[in-house]
């Protein structure tokens, strides 16, 4: 058995920490960097980023298009994601059951995918009228309800590079400057919950907040609704959908 120095062991968790970052870096950089973007991101040394680069490719956690290419994260992250995200919806699934039975209305679960939100999981309400997105869509953060609450649980660093410098008018009620995305998001931090009003499609409206203790990846729940329904159930549904966090949050505890 090989016993290793108290420094070797430090070594090696610096080495850990700085691939960690490396991989958060090419999460929020979906297109990819080259070596020398990386570690002038991080402020690393080529040879260390190189270094580091070359042992995350061979387990397949980052990927090159070609030598000295541009790096993006690696096969082996999406098996493991795809692990994760069918945890999480078989753990959320029974509780999203319970809200969409109490409210009668469609109830959506999403993941945090780069600068979108990924919807992941469904109940549909029982009205013939109703608001549903296909599994597996996903949605600019800056319209939708989902993708506000979980904006606004982001660090200022990883919001800055999930948000883009221009943000797409989808209808005539879509938040497209920077300043007034951020006065809305200083709102959902207060208050736990994001509203989308016919921002991302007309007549449909919803109501979102974040689930912070049910995964390492970012959770958001949804509520849409359609908008003839939406505005006189509003308060309702925000405040049926906070007491439902507080108790999900309170059993993952």
């Amino acid at each position: 058995m090989t016993v290793l120095s108290e420094e070797a062991r430090g070594n090696g968790i610096q080495v850990i920490a700085r691939a960690a970052e490396m991989l958060r870096l090419l999460q929020a950089h979906p297109d990819g960097l080259n070596q020398a973007e990386i570690g002038e991101r991080l402020g690393m040394a080529r040879s260390t980023v190189s270094r580091i680069l070359n042992a995350l490719d061979d387990e397949g956690l980052v990927a090159a298009r070609a030598a000295r290419g541009r790096y993006r994260l690696g096969p082996e992250i999406a098996r493991m994601a795809t692990t994760v995200r069918r945890g999480v919806v078989i753990d959320v699934h029974p509780f999203m059951e319970e809200l969409s039975r109490e409210l009668e209305e469609t109830v959506d679960l999403s993941i945090l995918d780069g600068d979108r939100a990924t919807f992941v999981d469904q109940v549909v309400s029982p009205h013939r009228l109703r608001a549903i997105s296909a599994v597996g869509e996903s949605f600019p953060l800056h319209c939708c309800a989902n993708g506000k609450a979980l904006l606004a649980s982001l660090s200022a660093g990883d919001r800055a590079r999930a948000v883009p410098s221009r943000l797409a008018q989808l209808t005539a009620n879509t938040i497209t400057t920077p300043a007034a995305l951020r006065t809305e998001l200083e709102r959902v931090r207060t208050e736990g919950l994001a509203y989308d009003r016919e921002e991302q499609t007309e007549g449909i409206c919803a109501v979102g907040a974040v689930l912070h203790r049910v995964s390492e990846e970012m959770v958001a729940v949804s509520v849409p609704v359609p908008a003839q329904r939406f505005y006189r159930r509003e308060t309702e549904l925000a405040q049926t959908l906070l007491a439902w966090v507080d108790r999900v949050n309170g059993a993952f505890a």
